[in-house]
């Protein structure tokens, strides 16, 4: 496993979409082993492929210590409307409110090419969602009417006093 270098807003490739995976073996094994080291210490609660420059459908997803692993992943059901912040690690430094679905459900296959589904809400539908976005090439930043609705987060370890609400809640995603 290897912490590698996160692309940010800018680098033409963070628009790159992911293509889809056929082949299940070393590689790709290699490449979930640095999404899920990379997006841990970051920290962060997700990562897509396309972050790291490579253009492919797989990305990492860890809410509530679970990891999720998904290669070619789809959205097959959503529903429900949630309203909350939004990092992203190839944004460093700023969040926003995004409107997403509150509940979704993500086919995809593992590591080893068995179909696998996940459900969730809150957090992990919020994760899964903007994950999935990358893997089109599509930004947090691109729901916003304005750039003006993005909110400056600085690090905390940087300023003095307790962070704000907004910014305790706001949580890098990928």
């Amino acid at each position: 496993m290897t912490v590698r270098p996160i692309i940010t807003l800018g680098d033409p490739r963070l628009r790159l979409k992911g293509e889809r995976v056929d082949s299940f073996g070393k590689p790709l094994h290699e490449l979930l082993d640095d999404l899920a080291h990379t997006m841990r210490d970051a920290p962060g609660v997700g990562l897509a492929a396309p972050q790291l420059g490579e253009a492919l459908a797989v990305c990492v997803v860890e809410v509530e210590g679970q990891l999720h692993e998904l290669v070619n992943p789809r959205i097959v059901r959503a529903s429900g409307e949630d309203r909350d912040l939004e990092g992203c690690l190839s944004i460093p430094g700023f969040v926003a409110y995004i409107v997403r679905n509150e509940r979704v459900a993500v086919e995809a296959q593992n590591r080893f090419g068995r179909r696998i589904r996940v459900a969730g809400t809150e957090l992990l539908a919020r994760a899964l969602q903007h994950e999935l976005d990358h893997l089109q090439g599509k930004l947090y930043i691109d729901y916003l009417d304005s750039l003006d609705e993005l909110i400056p987060v600085v690090p905390h370890v940087e300023r003095e006093g307790a962070a704000t609400e907004d910014e305790e809640l706001a949580v890098p995603l990928a």
